[in-house]
C-alpha cells in the first residue's frame, strides 16, 4: 500500500491506548478509520472527533469481537459504510492478572477469547473481502510476553503467544490473495495500564530495559503503520517494539 490516503481501516479496542494511537496515527495519514470499542463509547467518540478534525473520516462501531458474530458485524458494517476494507488491524485484549493456582477457568478463557479468538473472528470474516479485492494487510498486536512469558500471565501469555502463531499461519494462506499478516509485539508501553504501576515496580521494570525507559503507544502506532504502507514484501513476521527487553 504506497499510501493511506483513502485507505478503509479498522482497528479494534481503539478506544484508548495502543489502539487509540494506531487510530490516530492511521487517521493523521489520510486513512478512513473505523474506530472499535466494546463499551467505552465516550473514549471512542472522542478519537472519531480527533481524526475527522484532522481532515479524515472516522466512525465508531460498538462490538464486542470476542463474539464471532459481533466481529463479523464489525466488519461488514465497515464494507457497508466505505465500500472496502484495505486493512484490519486487531488490538483489542484484556488482562485478568493471577498465578496459576488462582487463576479460574472463566479468566482463562475470557482472556483467550478476547485476546486471541477475536483475531481470527475478525480476519475470517474479513477474508472474503479481501479474496474478492485481492489484497489487503492485517496487523495483530501481541506482546513480548508472548515470546518470553511472564508471572502471573499464563492466560495472557498463551493468547499473545497464540498471536504469533495464527499471523504465521494466516501470512501463508492469504498470501495467494496478495494479502500480508504481520504482527507487532511491543514492550512495556506508557498506557493507562502502566500508570497505575507503583513507582518501585515501574522503576525495577525500566532495570530491565536496555535503552532505559518503557515505550509510548506512538511508536507503536508507527511500527503498524510502517507495516501498512511499506511492508508489501513483509509477510508472516514479528516487529519486536520492546526497548530490548526481549530479543530474539
Amino acid at each position: 500500500m504506497a499510501t493511506l490516503e483513502g485507505a478503509v481501516v479498522v482497528v479494534t479496542g481503539a478506544g484508548r491506548g495502543i489502539g487509540r494511537a494506531i487510530a490516530e496515527e492511521l487517521g493523521a495519514g489520510g486513512a478512513r478509520v473505523v474506530v472499535n470499542y466494546g463499551s467505552s463509547r465516550g473514549p471512542a467518540e472522542e478519537v472519531v472527533s480527533t481524526i475527522t478534525e484532522g481532515g479524515s473520516k472516522a466512525l465508531a462501531v460498538q462490538a464486542d469481537v470476542s463474539d464471532p458474530e459481533q466481529a463479523a458485524r464489525l466488519i461488514e458494517q465497515t464494507v457497508a459504510e466505505f465500500g472496502r476494507i484495505d486493512a484490519l488491524i486487531n488490538n483489542a485484549g484484556i488482562t485478568i492478572d493471577r498465578s496459576m493456582r488462582n487463576l479460574s477457568i472463566e479468566d482463562w478463557n475470557r482472556v483467550i477469547q478476547n485476546n486471541l479468538n477475536s483475531c481470527f473472528y475478525t480476519a475470517k470474516a474479513a477474508l472474503p473481502h479481501f479474496m474478492e479485492q485481492q489484497g489487503g494487510t492485517i496487523v495483530n498486536i501481541s506482546s513480548f510476553v508472548g515470546h518470553m512469558g511472564n508471572f502471573g500471565q499464563a492466560n495472557y501469555s498463551a493468547a499473545k503467544a497464540g498471536i504469533i502463531g495464527f499471523t504465521k499461519t494466516a501470512a501463508i494462506e492469504m498470501a495467494r490473495y496478495h494479502v500480508t499478516v504481520n504482527c507487532v509485539c511491543p514492550g512495556f508501553t506508557e498506557t493507562d495500564m502502566y500508570t497505575v504501576v507503583p513507582e518501585k515496580v515501574k522503576e525495577q521494570i525500566v532495570k530491565r530495559i536496555p535503552l532505559g525507559r518503557v515505550g509510548t503507544s506512538r511508536e507503536i502506532a508507527r511500527a503498524v503503520r510502517y507495516l501498512i504502507v511499506d511492508g508489501d514484501y513483509i509477510t508472516g513476521q514479528t516487529l519486536n517494539v520492546n526497548g530490548g527487553i526481549f530479543m530474539m
